[in-house]
């Protein structure tokens, strides 16, 4: 057996053992076999839905190629598989005309025989309709693979997303960094993609062919099984999420390096991330005040409708939030260049002043109100003696970014009721309140700011890469909520048609047992009444 194939082989046979399942079930399945061959959740590698009001699109993967396909019912309805990659591991299940507000029974079975426990997941109410409450989950920064050696453990960053679902949430939303396999910037390509270790694991892409229908199809599973199906296995099947691109999704940081600046991305990046985001995680469904011909959208080798990067998630009339990637389509060209596309920024602020819900939720992949002076960001702001500074020019940043931000939030501003920014990437916990920006005044309402927390960042943090913590832009004032803190953790957004509540949540690997985060409760509470 050669290494990579039993490097593969001992990563899925470890991830099974953390999500409780015995490895007599790794064997392939056999066509008209045993059912017991089947028995528990051993058989499916990973499950991910997301759904609207009326529509569940889920993805899904096998530990073993299937020799037919599986069969996913919906309320009893047998739903259609499509075969999203060429060994038949990976498949995709589309329901759509499915009644709001609806539990429905789901079950999957390949050759009659059940692969894994029946489990139940609803559709979201209607867009018309008021709910009570909506609790949604949040984090950033997931991804990472053991091999590497400095990310949380697999099995940690695993126990505290059971943890996080054990407080029953309507949705997930998983801002950016799915994926750390960065190829060619430096200096994470050292001893990620590009390092030996990971070329012995999953092999070398190449550049100049398609990333699916080929060999480089079996180097992207090898890169990322570890990182998304093994994390998430089938924990996730009874509750939507929301997986929004950010970087290293794009296999790379973004930086400006001696010859090389990695975004805008090229073709073989965007392959990459839509390659992922073709057998792992779910596109955003359609909605009907989203329009179809914003950039990635609507393509003809995805499901009738969905958007790949721009995302809402709509929960009734009680919440609304726009979700969207600040660099898989990013321009320059100074005061005209772009990190949404014109399209997709006329989109989110129609959105904030036309939208019907309660609450409007802005989430850019790209933190509003922090900085660590890297290059793609909104802010022209570098670190000099661990402070954040205008006075050196950034390399690569167009001025463009803080004009659009500006606009951005000052539509979030101008919605009234709780203005609500919640992001990642910045690998930091923290929370405050903007009160200006640039020449913005948010005072009267300050915009509250949410970084999200990351359940696998180990040595990552901004300190150790950027030589500071986050910061706010020396273009903003703020008021401090929760300070920025480099630990691990999630965090619980609970919405009512009168309040907005945050819960922040952590666990800190340097001095935390593991068997604390079964009993995590929140450190900080945040509560803001609808004015």
């Amino acid at each position: 057996m050669k290494r990579r194939d039993f490097l593969k082989l001992s990563g899925a046979a470890a991830a099974q053992t953390m999500l409780g399942g015995p490895l007599s079930g790794l064997g392939p399945a056999r066509a008209g076999g045993p059912c017991s061959g089947f028995t528990g959740d051993q058989a499916v590698a990973h499950i991910l839905p997301t759904v609207s009001h009326e529509r569940m699109l889920i993805k899904a993967s096998f530990v073993h190629p299937l020799s037919s396909a599986p069969v996913l019912t919906v309320g009893g309805a047998p739903q259609a598989a499509e075969q999203t990659d060429i060994e038949g591991r990976f498949w995709m299940f589309d329901a759509g005309g499915l009644d709001p507000g609806t539990e429905f029974s789901l079950s999957l079975t390949v050759d009659d025989c059940p692969v894994v426990e029946p489990w139940t997941l609803s559709t979201f109410p209607d867009p018309t309709s008021m709910p009570s409450s909506f609790r949604l989950l949040a984090f950033t920064c997931a991804g990472g693979h053991d091999l590497f050696g400095v990310y949380v453990p697999l099995q940690l960053r695993q126990r505290l997303l059971r943890r996080a679902l054990s407080f029953a949430p309507d949705a997930v939303l998983a801002i950016g960094d799915h994926v750390y396999w960065d190829l060619r910037s430096l200096p994470g390509s050292l001893f990620l993609g590009n390092s030996s270790t990971a070329r012995d694991l999953a092999g070398t892409f190449d550049r100049e062919a398609a990333v699916l229908g080929g060999a480089n199809e079996a180097v992207l599973t090898g890169a990322v099984d570890y990182q998304i199906a093994q994390l998430y296995g089938t924990h996730f099947r009874g509750v939507p999420v929301f997986f929004v691109r950010d970087d290293h999704d794009y296999f790379e940081d973004d930086r400006v390096d001696p010859g090389l600046t990695t975004f805008p991305p090229d073709s073989f990046m965007v392959d990459l991330a839509r390659s992922t985001q073709r057998l792992y995680y779910p596109e955003f469904l359609p909605d009907s005040t989203r329009p179809l011909a914003l950039p990635q959208s609507n393509a003809s080798d995805r499901p009738s409708g969905v958007s790949e990067v721009f995302g809402t998630l709509r929960f009734g009339k009680l919440v609304e939030a726009l979700l969207y990637d600040c660099k898989g389509l990013m321009t320059t060209g100074g005061s005209a260049g772009l990190l949404v596309p014109g399209a997709a920024e006329t989109w989110i602020l129609d959105r904030f002043s036309a939208s019907d819900a309660t609450h409007v939720v802005n989430v850019p992949s790209n933190p509003m109100g922090y900085s660590a002076g890297k290059y793609a960001e909104w802010y022209p702001d570098v670190v000099e003696d661990g402070m954040l500074t205008t006075a050196v020019a950034k390399d690569g940043w167009q001025e463009g970014w803080l004009d659009q931000h500006d606009r951005i939030l000052g539509a979030v501003f101008d919605r009234g009721g709780v203005p609500l920014v919640v992001s990642g990437d910045i690998h930091s916990i923290a929370e405050q309140k903007i009160l200006t920006s640039g020449a913005l005044d948010f005072a009267s309402n300050p915009v509250v700011s949410l970084v999200a927390a990351t359940p696998g960042t180990r040595i990552g943090w901004p300190s150790a890469t950027r030589g500071t913590k986050a910061l706010p832009p020396t273009s903003m004032t703020v008021d401090e909520v929760v300070e920025v803190q480099e630990v691990n953790g999630f965090h619980l957004l609970d919405f009512t048609p009168g309040n907005v509540t945050i819960q922040h949540f952590r666990w800190d690997l340097a001095v935390d047992a593991p068997a604390a985060i079964d009993s995590l409760t929140p450190f900080h509470t945040s509560s803001y009444d609808l004015t």
